[in-house]
């Protein structure tokens, strides 16, 4: 049976965790200073967006707004990177995490789960082709689920009654409080200084100014819109299943392992399997969703 001890013995698997290793400090350093340029250049741009005309706002944002659009690329850019450290930082240190409680295993799984909604919900407030696409499949999915259905999407989303009002709430407020909550006793325990940084922080601001952060506008006559990139393996898959099955069920067989998967647990090493193969799986249907 394979573990995560076996796979640390192997010499392609002890190259891996000794590199993580040795980039232990500086991935949760990364994932915290983009997390801090995300939550600034955030502020930047709320305070400029209006939630009843997204499209046009966002737009009057690149255009109009001096250094706008440069604060919406670092906002865009920032965040992807902050979800993208934190997930290796997570990977990093997870030999370490059985010492830990077990609601803090569960406080950093849940706060993963967080800053894919506030990705998503940055996604749909862009009001273009993928953000209206995308909050309508949300809608579709959290609607289908029952009992708890009308009253999440009435939280979240309500589009269809509330416009985005509700989604920039959550966004600007509500999600990144949560975030914050979560992870507070972890980051109680890092100190980053930016000094120590400057090449990361330098970095991100460079290709911010160079990169443009994506902005679909309407096409007359396209048929089908992917959604973010995370998102498209569940597009995909709502082509063959129903909301409830595609939408609620599958993804949450993955939270199910992620939450069961902390080191020392009597399941570690079926949800080991069953994440790799889950994840597998779904960049399968990615890459599907990808070409179309």
């Amino acid at each position: 049976m394979w573990s995560l001890s076996k796979f640390a013995t192997n010499q392609p698997g002890r190259r891996l965790w000794r590199w993580l290793a040795w980039r232990e400090r500086p991935w949760g350093a990364w994932a915290l200073v983009n997390l801090l340029l995300s939550l600034l250049s955030g502020l930047v741009v709320g305070l400029q967006y209006e939630y009843s005309t997204p499209f046009f706002s966002v737009s009057a944002i690149d255009l109009l707004i001096p250094y706008g659009g440069f604060f919406r690329a670092l906002h865009f850019y920032s965040s992807q990177l902050f979800f993208f450290a934190g997930c290796v930082h997570l990977l990093a240190v997870y030999r370490k995490s059985g010492d830990s409680p077990r609601s803090e295993w569960w406080k950093l799984i849940a706060a993963l789960v967080v800053s894919l909604l506030l990705l998503f919900t940055g996604y749909v407030l862009r009001g273009d082709n993928t953000g209206v696409s995308a909050g309508v499949i949300a809608e579709h999915i959290l609607v289908a689920l029952p009992l708890l259905g009308e009253p999440l999407n009435n939280l979240l989303f309500a589009i269809d009654d509330s416009g985005l009002r509700k989604v920039y709430l959550q966004h600007v407020i509500g999600l990144d409080f949560l975030l914050l909550l979560l992870l507070w006793q972890h980051l109680r325990r890092y100190r980053v200084r930016l000094r120590d940084n400057t090449g990361t922080v330098a970095m991100v601001l460079l290709f911010s100014m160079l990169v443009a952060a994506p902005l679909e506008p309407a096409r007359p006559g396209v048929e089908y819109i992917s959604g973010p990139w995370f998102f498209l393996g569940l597009q995909e898959l709502l082509r063959y299943l129903s909301p409830l099955t595609a939408g609620v069920g599958i993804p949450s067989l993955f939270l199910v392992a992620l939450f069961l998967a902390q080191p020392g647990g009597r399941r570690q090493r079926l949800c080991l399997w069953g994440i790799g193969l889950w994840l597998g799986w779904y960049a399968v249907f990615t890459l599907i969703a990808w070409n179309r």
